[in-house]
Order: C-alpha cells, then sequence, then structure tokens
C-alpha cells in the first residue's frame, strides 16, 4: 500500500501543478528551490514573487478583453489594484509596471498616492478610485490631488453625508464622483445589509436630488462590491443584476456616468484541489452587462475592478523550521514551529481563512495528521484543518533527524503584514521574519535578496519606550 506523502498528494490531486513541482525530493515554488532559500537565508522568512503579480494582471485583462470582443462589447476594462491589500513598494512597483490603476481605502493611501507621483513611478492622468469612509482629512487631502493637477480622481460616496463635505471642501472644483451601492449580505451574515454604501432603493432618488443638478459634481461610476466575491451564485447574480438595473436608470438620467465598477473578489488557490473557471465568470459579467444594456438603449458602460488579493495573494509564501515533535495524547501531535502564526499568518485564525501547506522536504517520508502549533504562549496560535480534508496531513520525522522538517504556507501575499502590522509590536515579542525578494532578470534568471532582516529586539523595545532617543 502507498502511504509516502508524494503518494497522498498524488493520488489526491493533479501534481505536480502550476507553481508547485519537487526537484530532487523537495519543493519548488515556480521552479525555485525552496531548500536552496532555506539553505542561504535559514528561516522563519517570508517571501514575494514578483514575477507571478503580473502573470495575474495580464491573466484578467486577457479574460476580460476576450470576452468585451467575443460580445462586441462598447465599453474598456480597466484593472485597478487595491494598495491596502499589500503596500509594500515593491509590490505596487510591479503592479504599475503592468499600467493598473490605483484604489485608496484611507487618507494615508493618498500619502502612498504623492510619494509614487514624487517618485515618478505613475503621473497625473493616472485613475485614482477613492473608496471607504470619508473623513474630514481624507477628503481635504483628495481634493488636494486634484487641486495637484490629477486629472482622473473618482470619490466613491460611501454615506449621503459625504456629498456635502466634499463639495463644501472642493471650493470651485468640478469633482468627479461614484456611488457605491449597498448590497444585502449572504443569509448566513451578522447581519442583513453592507454598512458600506448608499441603500439600493435609495440610490435614484439620492442621485436626483443631490447630484443631477448640483454643477459641483459630475457623477461617474456606480461601485457594486460583494463581500464574499465574485462567485457562481444564485446570491452573487442576484445582486449583481439589481445593480445593473441601477446603473440602467441612472444612466437614463446622467449623461456623464460611464463607468460600472465591480470591486473586488476573484478568488486565488487555497489548496491544491481548487477549482474556479475565471473565463466563464467573466463571459457572464460582460454578457449580462451588454444585455441589460441594449435591453434599455443605453451605452455600456466601461468596466473597472478592485484587485487586491487576487493581484498579490498567490506571489506569498512564508517558510517555518518545525523545532519539535510533541505527542500530547494517544491521538494528536504537535509540529511546532519557529515563530507564531498569529502574528505571521494573522487571517489563518481571526477569520479561519486557508492557505496552501506544503513540506518542503521529506515527501518520501510516511505521512499523519498533526496540528502545527507556533511558539507564543497562546492556545489560539495553531493550524489544524485544510480546506478540503478537515485536517493537515505532513511528513512523519524523528526529533532525531539530522535534517529539520521545513514547512510552508503558500499564497500569503495579500494583507498577512498589514493586519500583523509588519514592523510593530507583537504578541509575545515574537519578531517580524526576514523577508526576502525574488525576481527574474530579463533572461529569466532568478534574482533574490534580503528586503529586510528579521525585526529585532531593539526595535520593538523603542516603540515601547524602553529605550527612548538622547
Amino acid at each position: 500500500m502507498k502511504n509516502s506523502y508524494f503518494d497522498l498528494i498524488d493520488q489526491s490531486y493533479y501534481f505536480p501543478q502550476e507553481g508547485f513541482d519537487l526537484k530532487n525530493d523537495t519543493l519548488t515554488f515556480h521552479g525555485i528551490s525552496l531548500k536552496h532559500l532555506i539553505d542561504k537565508y535559514g528561516t522563519p522568512f517570508r517571501f514575494i514573487y514578483l514575477p507571478k503579480i503580473g502573470d495575474q494582471i495580464k491573466k484578467a485583462r486577457n479574460l476580460f478583453n476576450r470576452a468585451i470582443n467575443k460580445h462586441d462589447y462598447q465599453g474598456s476594462y480597466n484593472y485597478c489594484y487595491c494598495t491596502k491589500c499589500n503596500h509594500f513598494s515593491h509590490v505596487v512597483s510591479e503592479a504599475l509596471k503592468h499600467n493598473v490603476h490605483l484604489e485608496t481605502s484611507s487618507e494615508f493611501d493618498i500619502d502612498l498616492i504623492l510619494n509614487l507621483l514624487k517618485e515618478k513611478k505613475i503621473n497625473k492622468s493616472r485613475t485614482i478610485i477613492c473608496n471607504g469612509y470619508k473623513t474630514p482629512s481624507y477628503l481635504k487631502k483628495i481634493v488636494g490631488l486634484q487641486e495637484l493637477g490629477f486629472t482622473n480622481v473618482i470619490v466613491v460616496l460611501d454615506s449621503k453625508t459625504e456629498l456635502e463635505r466634499l463639495t463644501s471642501e472642493a471650493g470651485k472644483n468640478v469633482i468627479k464622483v461614484g456611488i457605491r451601492m449597498a448590497i444585502n449580505e449572504e443569509p448566513q451574515s451578522s447581519y442583513y445589509t453592507s454598512r458600506l454604501g448608499i441603500r439600493e432603493n435609495e440610490v435614484i432618488d439620492f442621485f436626483t436630488k443631490e447630484i443631477k443638478d448640483n454643477l459641483k459634481v459630475e457623477l461617474k461610476m456606480l461601485h457594486f462590491f460583494v463581500d464574499s466575491g465574485i462567485k457562481d451564485s444564485l446570491y452573487y447574480w442576484g445582486e449583481f443584476q439589481k445593480a445593473l438595473k441601477i446603473y440602467v436608470d441612472l444612466k437614463k438620467e446622467s449623461e456623464n456616468l460611464d463607468a460600472f465598477n465591480l470591486g473586488g473578489g476573484f478568488p486565488i488557490r487555497n489548496n491544491l484541489g481548487f477549482e474556479y473557471d475565471y473565463e466563464y465568470i467573466i463571459n457572464e459579467i460582460v454578457k449580462n452587462i451588454k444585455e441589460a444594456c441594449v435591453n434599455d438603449n443605453v451605452p455600456e458602460p466601461d468596466i473597472y475592478t478592485e484587485f487586491g488579493k487576487y493581484t498579490v495573494g498567490e506571489s506569498g509564501a512564508i517558510i517555518f523550521e518545525v523545532l519539535e515533535q510533541k505527542e500530547q495524547n494517544d491521538t494528536e501531535t504537535w509540529y511546532i514551529i519557529n515563530n507564531s502564526l498569529m502574528n505571521t499568518i494573522p487571517d489563518a485564525w481571526s477569520i479561519h481563512e486557508k492557505f496552501i501547506l506544503l513540506p518542503i522536504n521529506k515527501w518520501g517520508n510516511e505521512y499523519q495528521r498533526a496540528n502545527i502549533g507556533g511558539i507564543s504562549c497562546d492556545h489560539s496560535d495553531y493550524y489544524n484543518s485544510e480546506d478540503l480534508n478537515q485536517e493537515v496531513l505532513l511528513p512523519k520525522y524523528s526529533n532525531k533527524d539530522k535534517e529539520p522538517l521545513y514547512l510552508g504556507f503558500f499564497h500569503t501575499g495579500a494583507y498577512q503584514d498589514a493586519i500583523s502590522g509588519y514592523g510593530g509590536i507583537k504578541h509575545c515579542l515574537i519578531p517580524s521574519p526576514k523577508q526576502v525578494i525574488i525576481d527574474r532578470d530579463e533572461k529569466g534568471n532568478i534574482i533574490d535578496y534580503v528586503y529586510r532582516n528579521e525585526q529585532s529586539a531593539e526595535d520593538m523595545f523603542k516603540l515601547l519606550g524602553y529605550h527612548k532617543d538622547k
């Protein structure tokens, strides 16, 4: 009977598959030897594989443009990157190489936009979509962009009260705005209607009374976003059709309205058995928008998406060493890793997000069920269920083995550093791990380097006020 870890994966999934393969009995990621990186940099370390970002952008853009051509769709497709998913300079810069527009969610994102302008990574014609609740300082900075000469800033109104505050701040400037439609959440949600946006049955009335004859603003966009993502479900298509109906009704009253924003929501692979027909979903989106507009004799809008997790999620991973195997009772085995899961992949414990978990070595060993524990003192610092199996199966090993077992959590490139507060105070003062950047030159050769070393105790002590600057 075959019972090695390799046999388990080979019999359960198609393997090798995109991004993952074995070479010399150890795991590779997009052709990169992870064991080589471990030997070079030690563990734990987090890495970003920059070429994957461009691959994702090109994939979505190509599929949308193919659907547009197929249906003779008259609008254009516009790819926006959500900076909140990963703010690091190397990530945003890589996305900008592929001519994406940008979406902001807070006033501090505007400072990032200004920094990108200063570094000549964007120009003032780049489309900037401003989402999120608009505090007075956020509105001030948005207006500041327009006064600086940015010509394609679109302020998506999240609340009806934002319009008056925006026009008051803008003075004589004419501001391009969008309206975010509040959606009804899925039945299992803790609340019925999203707090984000303006109620569906109030959108038309709000436009008619507050925007239509307002010389200070022009409506450019309807924004529609489902938090649970773009899925082939009755729920998603139901909300989508509501948004299309509102767009058509608005367009009949608004000459300037020409953009329909789907927000974000494309999923990424979180297990080796992941299946999602991107081409079919995109084709249905374009076809449905086309049909709605043709049926009501209005022009097809430009389509915008705000992909964050989809853009960067699959480019990231974090590698750990198993420090010790502990048998806590007759049925439970614990693999203790050399950092905290709560600190490094907070989505795993906060919202029970699943990632692709694979060993780097020992694929020829027998496998067993295991719980993975971090080194913090918190009982929540663990990972013990996969999205498909509801349990973690990993190679067996002995604490006496000369070579440790190494584990990788893959497709962790979105949100983890932002949520855990990279470089800040960490639970149990367990530091942020080393960060490694991986790229390829024009000939396809691998380039890897340390972006930042592991956070030091001194860094945290300064933040805590123990070592004040003299």
